[in-house]
């Protein structure tokens, strides 16, 4: 009687997260096994470390402000939450438009800082599991995000919006709906949930949540386009030649 209190106990825990998509990608802790979660924090320092000393070495001290900036930003703008058909609601994971403004290496590190605060403070993910959600959300979702983005913006030009545009929509899609595969992985790999009804909810969800990703994300990425698109990592060479034109005269 006891074990099967237990099970019940447990299964209406997960089952309660899983439908909770503004929780599903901030894993809380005891979610994940020792080994799966040693593993993620070994890929998490790994990418902290590198973006560290990728950071200090390529980037100038005036992308400091704007990793500020949008490190405050992406943080507001995932306190918003946006409906989704169910009755229940997602919000904004920000690697995408982190990548897209800052590159992979900066916006990697503006989006640990984010989850950091988010888990230490707000208690939106634990601490414990905190190398898996930045793997999920900061390696996938910001490294993983900028060079889909980057592949599909050269593809279809480098300097046009519609490039821009499209590989800001898929790339943000994408990383939303890939994280949460992993994530699914992640926990049935720890005996939490079963893979197969993992995997049906973290699917089912982000599909929807990942379209509201995206057009946040292209919202915010077209407002910098018109206005300030120096700001974009690897603005188009139209305005830099431009630009540079206008300081020369």
């Amino acid at each position: 009687m006891d074990s099967f209190f237990l099970f019940n106990v447990s299964f209406s825990t997960w089952l309660h997260w899983l439908i909770q998509p503004q929780l599903a990608l901030h894993i809380p802790d005891g979610f994940l096994s020792l080994p799966v979660s040693l593993v993620t924090w070994i890929l998490a320092i790994a990418l902290i470390a590198l973006s560290l000393n990728r950071v200090q070495a390529e980037y100038q001290e005036k992308a400091v402000p704007l990793m500020g900036v949008c490190a405050a930003f992406i943080f507001a703008a995932q306190m918003i939450n946006f409906p989704i058909p169910g009755g229940t609601s997602g919000h904004l994971l920000g690697g995408t438009l982190a990548g897209v403004l800052l590159g992979p290496w900066a916006g990697s590190l503006v989006m640990v800082v984010v989850f950091i605060v988010q888990a230490a403070i707000f208690q939106d993910g634990g601490l414990t599991v905190l190398g898996a959600n930045i793997t999920n959300m900061g390696l996938i979702g910001t490294f993983g995000g900028y060079y889909v983005y980057r592949t599909i913006r050269y593809a279809i030009g480098r300097d046009s919006w519609k490039g821009v545009a499209i590989g800001t929509v898929v790339a943000s899609w994408l990383s939303v709906f890939i994280a949460a595969i992993l994530t699914a992985f992640q926990l049935a790999l720890s005996g939490t949930v079963p893979l197969g009804i993992a995997l049906t909810a973290m699917a089912s969800w982000h599909i929807l949540i990942g379209i509201g990703e995206a057009i946040i994300t292209l919202a915010a990425v077209s407002f910098i386009w018109r206005t300030r698109p120096d700001l974009i990592y690897h603005p188009p060479r139209k305005f830099s030649t431009s630009r540079s034109l206008t300081h020369r005269s």
